[in-house]
């Protein structure tokens, strides 16, 4: 770990940093390879989905981490709910801005309602989706049912949010026994998603991704009903291990190998051949269960190598927000893309996709610098620092 610039806050775990940059690098791949995908059972990247449970358990053990000591001592309730809304708010504002600015470059044949929507409609949605209101059916201008029509990934940021409430008005009292016993009943629910078990039978209409914890990004039932299961757990799990203190040192090359297990367990193949098995539900299970939390326990318990991996794993980290909240209005206009293109010659396809990565990293880097940065220390001097006397 190292100390960042002001000498009173906390040291950072580097290696998390990192990890999270790799996470939100193989989301990206995955949504690439989703565009040519005949389903959850045939998608190359297969379990690049995990990204998002795995963001929810870093989640929870860096807010254990950076708030836990605090409440009572120099922050208040208010207080957190403003550094949380600095931290996360104005990326979801930009990935609106360019969800909104590309939304009619991703139309495409099978898509008639992008290019059916009026702009009014579209300011509408980007305004409700500042303010994390989920897309009602009579604005959906996609027709996919999602939470935000504009910019698809927001739906995770939604949970996010809620995931905040839940710490900072209940969670946060709870004792580790009782906090152990919440995180162990919400595992049921990840078994309950991830094996199709349907104890509650609201499972039905995700046929085509039983066994996987694929949803969340709607607003049926179902969806719903996937979406806390996929944050339940990992969240208070995450800050569950953060308060049991559990470390992990797998020595100086840990960064290396933990990206190494990361990238293998998102690009794991769907288990049990072209229809959905329980194989693959088992595996979806046990990355989240255990995997994940050991990769992040290993994360905090293990030293950085060498002086130069320092500032890569900062930049990792840093991009992996910002490219996570932009990306998709680009893999909109892939969709469209390869839909209108499906005889071109597979170089083409591979560089137009290798050409949309390199151009959401530059635009991830370029929000975070020239907008992300500069808005949240503004905001940070104007509502978070308090005036010397």
């Amino acid at each position: 770990m190292s100390r960042t610039a002001t000498s009173s806050s906390k040291p950072r775990y580097e290696i998390l940093d990192g990890l999270r940059g790799v996470a939100a690098i193989m989301v990206v791949i995955f949504h690439l390879f989703e565009t040519y995908s005949k389903g959850p059972c045939h998608q190359i990247v297969n379990h690049g989905y995990l990204a998002v449970d795995f963001f929810f358990i870093l989640s929870g053990f860096v807010i254990g981490y950076a708030y836990d000591d605090r409440w009572g001592r120099d922050m208040s309730q208010w207080d957190f709910y403003k550094r949380r809304l600095i931290r996360l708010e104005p990326m979801v504002i930009m990935g609106l801005a360019i969800g909104g600015f590309l939304f009619y470059f991703g139309d495409a044949p099978w898509l008639e309602p992008v290019m059916q929507t009026p702009w009014w409609k579209l300011l509408l949605l980007m305004i409700l989706g500042c303010f994390m209101f989920p897309t009602p059916p009579s604005l959906d201008i996609r027709g996919w049912g999602e939470i935000n029509a504009i910019n698809g990934p927001i739906w995770s940021l939604m949970f996010e949010y809620v995931a905040n409430i839940l710490y900072a008005t209940v969670v946060r009292h709870f004792s580790k026994v009782v906090l152990t016993a919440f995180v162990t009943a919400s595992a049921l629910m990840t078994v309950d998603i991830c094996l199709n078990i349907d104890v509650f039978g609201i499972l039905a209409p995700r046929s085509s991704a039983a066994y996987t914890v694929i949803g969340g990004f709607g607003m049926s039932w179902e969806q719903l009903y996937i979406g806390v299961g996929r944050l339940l757990y990992p969240f208070f799990g995450g800050l569950l291990l953060y308060r049991l203190g559990w470390r992990l040192n797998i020595g100086r090359q840990g960064f290396l190998w933990l990206s190494v297990a990361l990238m293998a367990i998102m690009a794991m193949p769907h288990l049990g051949g072209d229809t959905p098995n329980i194989a693959n539900g088992l595996f979806c299970a046990v990355a989240i269960l255990l995997l994940f939390p050991a990769i992040v326990a290993a994360g905090a318990g293990s030293p950085l190598a060498g002086r130069r991996m320092l500032p890569f794993c900062k930049w990792l980290g840093a991009i992996s927000y910002p490219l996570y909240i932009t990306h998709y209005p680009l893999i909109y206009m892939q969709m469209s893309w390869a839909s209108r293109h499906p005889d071109a010659p597979l170089s083409t396809h591979i560089w137009v996709a290798v050409s949309i990565l390199i151009v959401a990293i530059a635009i991830a880097y370029a929000c975070l610098k020239v907008y992300d940065e500069p808005v949240r220390q503004w905001l940070t001097d104007r509502f978070l620092r308090r005036n010397k006397s």
